[in-house]
């Protein structure tokens, strides 16, 4: 059984047994409360799922926000270390991709693209299933003006996401899990630093 956790977007949480089927399930869309219902969210899923072991934690990765990843992952590898468990690193698109594709088996070329804020979107560029029955990635995922999206996909179509499913990114560690493969570093796509500066050391003041 794998639980997967992502807070790139909203709060998404999941469990899926071995044929990748949904355990249980929960998820909240606002982009701001990660704090106030992960906890909650996590125990309900857990409960839900049953008695069966979990054998690993898939975390999505982002693109997202600063705070909004780091309570994510953080939740991710809490569980995990407490389990004796290990972490799948999983870039969050991959997840969107995935729904997109089982929705749509001749969807061809598309562009998952989330909000960035500040006027900015986040756009990975997608083009069916590898061998390994994962979304493969065309374009890396760039920070673009939303007015400039359109242009910047010359065509391409796009798929804006407000919500991922977690029990797609579970799938989506699955099979990586069962390919051998690392999706991504243990590093957060973190779509710009945070606004917070360390603070300066005082000016000296002649006497």
């Amino acid at each position: 059984m794998i639980l997967a956790v992502d807070t790139s977007l909203g709060t998404a949480i999941a469990v899926i047994d071995g044929a990748g089927a949904i355990c249980a399930e929960r998820a909240a869309v606002d982009p701001l409360g990660h704090v106030e219902v992960i906890g909650e969210m996590l125990a309900e899923t857990l409960q839900d799922a049953g008695a069966g072991p979990i054998t690993h934690v898939v975390a999505g990765m982002g693109p997202g926000p600063f705070t909004g990843l780091r309570i994510g992952i953080a939740t991710a590898r809490a569980v995990a270390l407490a389990r004796a468990i290990t972490v799948v690193p999983v870039p969050s698109h991959f997840a969107a991709a995935l729904t997109e594709i089982e929705a749509d088996a001749a969807a061809g070329r598309f562009a998952i693209v989330t909000d960035a804020r500040r006027r900015e979107v986040a756009v990975t560029v997608f083009e069916g299933l590898d061998a390994d029955g994962i979304p493969h990635v065309v374009a890396d995922t760039v920070l673009v003006l939303r007015a400039d999206a359109e242009a910047h996909l010359a065509g391409i179509r796009a798929v804006e996401v407000t919500a991922l499913s977690a029990a797609a990114l579970a799938r989506v560690g699955q099979r990586a899990l069962t390919a051998g493969r690392d999706l991504t570093d243990s590093e957060p796509l973190y779509l710009r630093q945070p606004d917070v500066a360390q603070p300066r050391a005082p000016k000296q003041v002649g006497s």
